[in-house]
């Protein structure tokens, strides 16, 4: 028995006539009757009642007919699907963010995707670390990340999305926290207070990135704390314990008690989408067309 049976059967028993059956399945009646015996002697079971006038269904035909059309439509509904999923219209997607973006990028990005592919299962992380990013890429865990530059891992495709402008989160009552919010902090004055900073040991970019500029600004910073999410460093510099070198989306956490200001330096980290070589799907192209364009219209430059 072969999927064709079942819906020569189902054209017939639909038309109760074998002529108009054949004219719909666009083939010739005598073909058509020949198919029917076969599944019929098959089954070893009388489906059809024919005479020179009229063709009816027996009762048994009648309850095939229900499971055959039950079958076709699941095979119909199978292939739908399957073409959907070859399209990359359908799915899961998985998105590991760092935290800056996970408070600014992130929301617009799942409500676009949500708009634009309804039928794909978007499930997030965030407050990830680049490393922890990294590892669940390769373990399959998440299909994007979205992470600061650098990074310096084979086996991944890379792409810079945007430049976000990197500002200093103070205290509200912290004296460079006063003034115009768009005055610029000199980064070198800032080289006696505490920090907090993302874990370093390798586990953040931002480490680093504070690092760098401070020396630059000719000063070795002075570390109070290292947090794993951008929430908590923002929740210390409101409790007056540091103050933290942040992208600039992180204001979008509007924690009380923290002031944001940029830096006179006018420095830049690079956010960026990575996924595995050779696991560019559809639908990883269709995430990052919406990514690309939803980056271009959030917090940031």
């Amino acid at each position: 028995m072969e999927l064709r049976h079942l819906r020569y059967f189902r054209a017939v028993a639909e038309e109760l006539h074998f002529g108009r059956a054949a004219q719909r399945l666009h083939m010739a009646q005598p073909p058509l009757s020949q198919q029917i015996r076969q599944l019929e002697d098959e089954l070893g079971v009388a489906l059809l009642v024919r005479s020179t006038r009229r063709v009816e269904l027996t009762p048994a035909g009648a309850d095939y007919l229900q499971r055959a059309v039950a079958i076709l439509n699941s095979v119909d509904a199978a292939s739908r699907q399957a073409q959907r999923i070859a399209d990359g219209r359908q799915g899961n997607l998985a998105i590991g963010c760092v935290g800056s973006a996970t408070y600014s990028l992130l929301p617009a990005l799942v409500r676009a995707l949500s708009d634009e592919l309804p039928d794909v299962d978007v499930s997030v992380r965030g407050e990830m670390l680049a490393p922890a990013q990294i590892a669940a890429l390769a373990s399959g865990d998440i299909d994007l990340a979205l992470l600061r530059m650098p990074i310096d891992t084979s086996g991944l495709q890379v792409e810079s999305i945007r430049s976000d402008r990197l500002i200093v989160a103070l205290p509200h009552d912290h004296p460079l926290a006063h003034g115009a919010p768009d005055a610029t902090v000199d980064l070198a004055l800032l080289g006696g207070d505490d920090f907090i900073v993302h874990a370093g040991g390798g586990k953040s970019i931002m480490h680093g990135v504070l690092s760098a500029a401070a020396g630059r600004a000719g000063f070795v910073p002075r570390i109070r704390h290292e947090v794993e999410e951008t929430s908590t460093l923002v929740t210390l510099v409101a409790a007056g314990v540091g103050v933290a070198l942040v992208p600039e989306p992180t204001s979008a956490l509007g924690v009380p008690g923290v002031v944001y200001r940029p830096l006179d330096t006018n420095d830049e980290v690079e956010l960026a989408v990575a996924f595995p070589d050779g696991r560019r799907t559809p639908l990883v192209d269709r995430a990052l067309t919406v990514l690309r364009r939803v980056s271009t219209s959030s917090t940031g430059r």
